[in-house]
């Protein structure tokens, strides 16, 4: 009888410790999350470099690098990735498309971090050269947006240039090999191909006729049910990468640790980093909780580009309100425990 019960016992145990253990797993598979981040240079990347995004949610993060905003919308919509870094256009796309996401900070305004080079041996001194030249853009991209805006800007007839469809990635290789005369697009990319160009416009001159661009975090609604916590903790510590930068913006210098992890992520060189890093207005959570950004004026922004997509015919409609694809909740919520 004794043995009998042992047996019972131990048959109990057993089964007790594997529910225990399969428990165990499932919670850390709750625990993981796929993020799409993109080679742009700005704070996060430190505490990306650093692992600190992992120590301080507890969860697993597989980071997955990708060469533009479509495919990470893409990604995005299929499931495979629950947070992005997306810029301003394929974000407003995204959701005439009614995609289910929310932006939930803005990694920067975008100003001389992007640009339009062209290359020296083009023969293009001004913007009526470019009429007849090839440019490459990754289309629906927010350097894509703003070529369009440029070029109506100076009223030039999108079909009087012929605009390619080309990776960030892929940009040097076509521009050394000579198959395009000009590249709207971002570093490291820009950094390659200044090497043998000059910057015809950049985005902050685009921004000031009225087309300004940003990049952002989106996170999709079904995770935000789920994994509202991490989406906090996320944001507490993008924000306070945020605001030890623009404490001490000299303490970023080409020779700095932050430079050097940031370079490590991204491909730019660590001397171009300080640059690269003015090139973008980085705005602290209590900026963007306010109604300029995230409390209101990001939806205006995200309309404002949404209307010009669709008037280039990138989309089908235009949303009556982009209020639902904008939330300032995790950016509050940084500035209270902060």
């Amino acid at each position: 009888m004794t043995s009998i019960l042992k047996k019972i016992s131990a048959a109990l145990f057993a089964g007790v410790a594997s529910l225990a253990l399969a428990g165990s797993l499932a919670q850390a598979a709750d625990r993981e999350v796929t993020i799409g981040f993109q080679t742009s240079v700005e704070p996060s990347k430190v505490p990306q470099a650093d692992g600190v995004y992992e120590k301080t949610t507890g969860w697993k993060i597989n980071w997955r690098k990708f060469d533009n905003g479509a495919d990470v919308i893409a990604a995005l919509t299929s499931g495979d990735v629950q947070i992005g870094y997306v810029g301003s256009s394929p974000l407003a796309a995204a959701a005439s498309r009614e995609v289910p996401f929310q932006t939930f900070w803005i990694s920067g305004l975008i100003g001389d971090a992007e640009a339009l080079a062209v290359r020296n041996v083009s023969g293009i001194e001004k913007p009526a050269d470019l009429i007849g030249k090839k440019i490459a853009v990754p289309f629906v991209s927010t350097t894509h947006y703003s070529l369009l805006a440029a070029l109506k800007h100076w009223n030039i007839d999108p079909a009087k240039v012929t605009i390619l469809n080309l990776r960030a990635g892929d940009i040097p290789a076509a521009w050394a090999r000579g198959d395009i005369d000009a590249a709207y697009v971002w570093d490291p990319a820009l950094g390659k191909v200044k090497e043998t160009g000059k910057i015809l416009v950049s985005s902050a001159d685009v921004a000031k006729w009225g087309a300004p661009t940003f990049d952002a975090w989106i996170v999709r609604n079904d995770f935000v049910e789920k994994g509202a916590d991490f989406v906090t903790a996320f944001t507490r510590v993008t924000g306070e990468a945020y605001t030890a930068y623009r404490a001490d913006p000299r303490a970023w210098g080409e020779k700095s640790p932050q430079a050097e992890k940031i370079a490590r992520i991204t491909g730019a060189k660590p001397d171009e980093v300080p640059g690269l890093l003015a090139g973008y207005a980085l705005p602290l959570a209590q900026e963007q909780a306010s109604a300029d950004l995230l409390g209101g004026g990001t939806v205006k922004a995200v309309a404002a580009t949404a209307a010009f997509l669709k008037d280039q015919k990138k989309v089908d409609k235009v949303l009556v309100d982009y209020s639902p694809y904008v939330t300032a909740r995790f950016a509050k919520t940084a500035v209270a425990t902060n």
